[in-house]
């Protein structure tokens, strides 16, 4: 708690201002704790958010692979360079029609949006929906129904979840989604005279190109500056969610090979000398014992034979462990 001055402190110290035994100037030149003047209206002095880039490549890693999971589709996304608008400015320049997610960031202050044009949420939709993910072009500038904007805002959660994914090793954060939003009007995350860092990226579903652009404004930044100033060990995010994806996808189609051990016997090396075509060996198994299912000539299962469709089969009934025979 900060020390209040007494009356008797306050009365000794303007005395001593008046008969001149103290300067305050000469006080404040004295080595010590500086205020630092920042001006959350002047542009040039946003211009640079050092290494925010690194958050949002981290971003794009994680958002990849999950909208890809979640339409069932191919996406690619692609970022753009990051501009400071005053929020007015923003707001001014966003397509038109446009739907806005407004989502709050704790515990930093304030909050943040992500806007999405038309052409990325109709492809959305229309890929949900199991359509072709192209947009037919018709009725491309009305405004979003109600039932679209549900579809989107699951698209808009997963986005926020990956941003915390991304924003975890440099300020943990929860992304809370506070409400959706197509009027421009009605979002004043900050006064518009405020300024705002946006980045703008293409997201390609197949064929089809929209664009997304994350707005977040330097108020909520300003606490987490040095942080961002210092950089961050980015090592939980080095290995590239998607490449994983692919790398799992091209291994599961590998072909193996498969193996089945009808049995085994013992003979002499006279008995092997002497086989001939027609000669049977005995084997130590019977039909109806289990017999050993090999991978790649690894032991893995274990399994009856039989027939399945007029083929020679074997039914699996159990899988071998690291210490089993």
């Amino acid at each position: 708690m900060e020390k209040l001055l007494t009356k008797e402190e306050i009365d000794a110290l303007v005395a001593a201002v008046f008969d001149g035994t103290l300067v305050p100037e000469n006080e404040l030149a004295k080595e010590g704790p500086q205020a630092e003047q920042f001006d959350l209206l002047d542009i040039e002095a946003h211009r640079a958010i050092p290494n925010l880039d690194i958050v949002y490549d981290g971003f794009i890693r994680y958002n990849r692979v999950t909208m890809s999971n979640r339409l069932g589709r191919m996406v690619d996304i692609k970022k753009e360079e990051a501009v400071p608008y005053k929020f007015g400015d923003f707001l001014s320049v966003l397509p038109s029609p446009v739907c806005m997610a407004i989502y709050k960031m704790d515990p930093l202050k304030g909050a943040a949006l992500i806007a999405f044009d038309s052409t990325l949420v109709f492809t959305i939709v229309d890929s949900i929906l199991g359509g072709s993910g192209v947009p037919s072009g018709q009725g491309m500038n009305r405004l979003f129904t109600s039932i679209e904007l549900r579809l989107v805002e699951k698209i808009v959660k997963d986005a926020l979840a990956d941003l915390e994914r991304a924003w975890a090793p440099l300020c943990p954060a929860s992304m809370n989604l506070l409400r959706l939003e197509m009027n421009p009007r009605l979002v004043n995350i900050v006064p518009p005279e405020y300024q705002v860092v946006t980045m703008s990226m293409k997201i390609q579903i197949e064929e089809t190109v929209g664009n997304m652009i994350l707005a977040i404004p330097f108020l909520t930044i300003e606490p987490i500056r040095d942080k961002l100033k210092r950089g961050v060990q980015m090592d939980m995010m080095v290995v590239d969610p998607l490449w994983s994806y692919r790398l799992s996808e091209e291994l599961m189609g590998a072909p193996m090979d498969i193996s089945v051990e009808m049995g085994g016997a013992t003979i002499s090396l006279a008995d092997l000398t002497g086989l001939t075509a027609g000669d049977v060996v005995m084997l130590d198994t019977s039909g109806k014992d289990e017999l050993v299912v090999k991978v790649g000539g690894t032991k893995k299962f274990m399994g009856i034979a039989g027939v399945s469709g007029g083929n020679k089969a074997v039914q699996i009934t159990r899988t071998l462990t690291g210490g089993e025979d």
